[in-house]
């Protein structure tokens, strides 16, 4: 049992994918799920595990919320996943033997996403694992990341583990509505051009930079959602600024 990490995870109508998470936690005796409004079964699937504990709040952006759910956990270091990611007992077994004793280092770890259960190119390296008395989440509403130490390391835990991205075509569509709205907030964006090159460098970046086009029919339609979602955010943001002038 690991005792000396607390695991957080902020939830909202997570149902599909919580189960899954929790399951590949059971060697960490502190879990914290903090929910938000949801309005499934999340909380219900979370009740079914004794190494967690289920705390209710409301969501104030990313980065303010996963420093909010920290705080109730009972262990300084902190291990950040969200509903939808999966450990497997190879990365575990690895962030388990790590050094500990600084508390100003904060450790990577890589994320493969899956869209519809497939496995995809795309993969990110974040800070994941961090000492809360000297570290935390940036106040971003939304891409929020752990704010660095300069002149400590950030080391990179072997392993990936798993992003359930997409796991119900139609969440790509409730994912934009909330990702744009965060990403638009008191933002202004005047030119519309900015708006038709953003989407269209999204696709770019997507599809050939990130050689998303490697997963076929998948890649493209992930390159298609990445633009319109850029799109829109800007969109918004476009209409921000109209809005300030009239």
């Amino acid at each position: 049992m690991i005792k000396n990490i607390s695991v957080v995870i902020v939830a909202k109508n997570a149902q599909e994918t919580l189960r899954e998470c929790l399951n590949a936690l059971d060697r960490f005796e502190d879990v914290v799920v903090y929910l938000n409004d949801s309005s499934d079964q999340t909380e219900a699937i979370a009740s079914q595990f004794s190494n967690t504990t289920i705390i209710k709040g409301t969501f104030q952006g990313f980065g303010k919320t996963k420093n909010i759910a920290a705080s109730y956990a009972k262990n300084d270091w902190i291990l950040s996943l969200d509903s939808d990611e999966v450990l497997n007992p190879h990365l575990i077994d690895e962030i388990a033997s790590q050094d500990y004793s600084s508390p100003y280092t904060q450790f990577i770890l890589k994320r493969r996403n899956y869209f519809l259960g497939k496995k995809t190119v795309s993969q990110d390296y974040i800070v994941r694992l961090y000492n809360k008395k000297v570290s935390q989440f940036n106040d971003n509403l939304v891409h929020e990341k752990i704010i660095p130490h300069k002149g400590y390391p950030q080391i990179k835990i072997a392993g990936e583990f798993k992003h359930l991205n997409i796991t119900n075509i139609n969440q790509t569509l409730t994912k934009m509505i909330k990702y744009t709205d965060l990403g638009a907030d008191n933002k202004k964006t005047c030119f519309f051009t900015i708006v038709i090159a953003k989407a269209f460098f999204a696709f770019i970046q997507s599809y050939f930079l990130r050689f998303y086009f490697l997963n076929g029919w998948v890649g493209f339609t992930l390159s298609i959602s990445n633009a319109n979602r850029r799109f829109y955010k800007y969109l918004k943001q476009f209409i921000n600024c109209q809005n300030s002038r009239t």
